[in-house]
This record gives structure tokens, C-alpha cells and sequence, in this order.
């Protein structure tokens, strides 16, 4: 049996390496927006949404992967009752923090294990975020600095990394944040005699 992670984050397969796991990295094959309209039409809350963003990529991976216990995480953004999806270039950055300023937002994180197609364990965690105020100058100058890689986070920033400059307050576990609530998940693991107890 392997343990698999099915999505092609970085982050995630270095916080599951870093913390002493064996894992594959297999990314699930899923519409997200395709599976998300119809919840989002139907007024879903965010943690619903990412509970079964990550439930269809476990799925979608262990249902080819027969025996395999996989990991499938998902992570939105909420901002003023709405959902953010990450920015589509550096515009879309700037004025997605510039409207963060100042504000909190909450990033909500989802990781479920499935094997054989079937969930076995859904989890997810919530983290409250408050940006200081910032300046369209230094938001100019932190997205000339964080370059590019803003483009691959839903908040458009890395908190490991020059990100957390940004930030005046931060309630929640760092590796929520991150994308990938691993206190729980660890915890799951050892319940399943996945990793030593």
C-alpha cells in the first residue's frame, strides 16, 4: 500500500516529506470550477466547498489506485461572504490586495483520505487572517519582489516567505494556512497504523 498525495502542490508534498512520510505524488484529474458551480449556484459555505473539492480529488486518484490510501486537500479563500479563486495574473493581484488591506479573511483548508474511491476521514481547519494597511506602492513593490509564485496562492502571497510582511495578525495553525492541516492529519494517520504511533 503507498501513500499518495493527490495534488501537484510543492507545499504540501514538502510538509509531508519534512515530517517523516513516504509519499507518491499522483495530482487528481478534476474540474474544480466544473464541480464547484453547481455548489456555489446552491449557496454552499465555504468549508463545504473545500471539504468536497478535496473529497473529489482523493476520490478521482484512489479509484485508479486500488489499495493505496490517498490524500486529497483543497484550500479556499473567503473575503466579505465571498469565495476567491487565485489571481489569473498581476493585476488581478494587486486589486485583490489592495481590497485586502486593512481586512481579514479567512483561508479554509480541507484534507480528506480516501481508498478505493470511498472517503474514509474528512477534515477541515480554518485560519483568520488580517493584512495591515497597505499602500498601492508597497503592494507594487512586494509583487516586483514575491514575483511571479503570487499567481499559485489563492491569497497571492506566501506566508513562508516575504507574504507574511504583509500580514498585522494571524489567528490559526500555520500549516492551515499553508494548505494542509497536518496536526490532524498526522493524528488520523497513526489512528489508521499508517505511521508509528
Amino acid at each position: 500500500m503507498a501513500l499518495v498525495l493527490a495534488s501537484g502542490s510543492s507545499i504540501r508534498a514538502e510538509l509531508l516529506k519534512n515530517a517523516g512520510l513516504r509519499i507518491e505524488v499522483d495530482p487528481a484529474d478534476v474540474d474544480e470550477r466544473a464541480v464547484e458551480a453547481p455548489l456555489l449556484k446552491a449557496g454552499f459555505p465555504p468549508e463545504d466547498l473545500a471539504g468536497i473539492l478535496a473529497e473529489a480529488k482523493a476520490n478521482d486518484v484512489s479509484a485508479r489506485r486500488p489499495g493505496d490510501l490517498v490524500i486529497g486537500a483543497d484550500q479556499i479563500l473567503a473575503f466579505e461572504g465571498e469565495r476567491r479563486t487565485k489571481p489569473e495574473n498581476m493585476e488581478a493581484a494587486r486589486r485583490q490586495l489592495l481590497a485586502f488591506s486593512g481586512k481579514t479573511h479567512e483561508l479554509l483548508s480541507a484534507v480528506v483520505i480516501s481508498r478505493n474511491g470511498e472517503a474514509l476521514w474528512r477534515h477541515v481547519s480554518t485560519a483568520r487572517l488580517t493584512m495591515r494597511g497597505l499602500t498601492p506602492q508597497f503592494v507594487g513593490h512586494y509583487l516586483a519582489a514575491a514575483g511571479d509564485d503570487v499567481l499559485s496562492s489563492v491569497g497571492a502571497y506566501q506566508l513562508e516567505g516575504i507574504g507574511v510582511q504583509l500580514f498585522e495578525k494571524i489567528d490559526g495553525d500555520y500549516f492551515t494556512i499553508l494548505g494542509l492541516p497536518m496536526l490532524p492529519l498526522l493524528a488520523r494517520l497513526r489512528a489508521l497504523e499508517v505511521i508509528e504511533t
